[in-house]
């Protein structure tokens, strides 16, 4: 079973930044192993990818850390992750996270599959971070090309202000016992109440997923 990072959230794309790679001009993986399944080698497991990515986000100092891929809100589980059999609208995927050099923001759909486009991403991570063994860089400078864009509000399912998001979470939970809960309990329960599985709709889940993106 694959171990997603501690602290990674994710979710699914609402809008892509720019114009998607056609189709016809994505790449077959380049990712293999060394073992072989017939004629062609494996393609590299997700599990290695989600290491080196769990490494490289705590080597940078990553919070806030989140992915997007073109999975539909109702094909996440309770606990945020997708499910095994899940089909992207498209294959590209959205990392982004804050650190020590601002918020940085990585979209990539170079590649056939979601899984691909990841692993892209976070092979980019480890290699931009040898740069900084050499003593060329001192400020992140190789990063300055990532520095993510601030959305504007209304990408944000129609919530103006945090104050709007939060009233709404409540709202949501009704008289449940949110004592003691710390935000990241509330948001588990809140998408639990509004995922399709437990009584919810995907409408819902999706406007959950917004609260939690802005009050993060």
């Amino acid at each position: 079973m694959s171990e997603w990072p501690d602290g990674l959230t994710l979710g699914p794309i609402r809008e892509w930044p720019g114009e998607l790679t056609p189709a016809g001009r994505r790449e077959r993986s380049k990712f293999k192993t060394a073992g072989y399944d017939g004629y062609s080698r494996r393609s590299t497991p997700l599990s290695n990818t989600l290491e080196i990515l769990d490494r490289e986000l705590r080597m940078i100092g990553a919070k806030n850390a989140e992915m997007l891929v073109a999975i539909a809100p109702q094909d996440f589980r309770q606990d945020g992750k997708p499910r095994a059999q899940a089909k992207a609208e498209h294959p590209g995927v959205i990392l982004s996270f804050d650190s020590r050099h601002g918020a940085l923001s990585y979209p990539c759909d170079t590649f056939t599959t979601w899984q691909d486009n990841l692993r892209a991403i976070a092979l980019s991570l480890e290699k931009l971070r040898a740069v900084d063994r050499y003593g060329v860089t001192t400020r992140g400078e190789q990063y300055r090309g990532f520095l993510a864009l601030e959305a504007p509000t209304p990408t944000f399912a129609g919530f103006a202000t945090v104050s709007a998001a939060e009233l709404f979470i409540m709202d949501l939970l009704g008289d449940a016992d949110l004592d003691g809960m710390g935000p990241r309990a509330v948001m588990r329960a809140a998408k639990r109440t509004a995922h399709p599985d437990t009584g919810g709709s995907a409408e819902l889940f999706q406007k959950v997923l917004a609260a939690e993106e802005l009050l993060s």
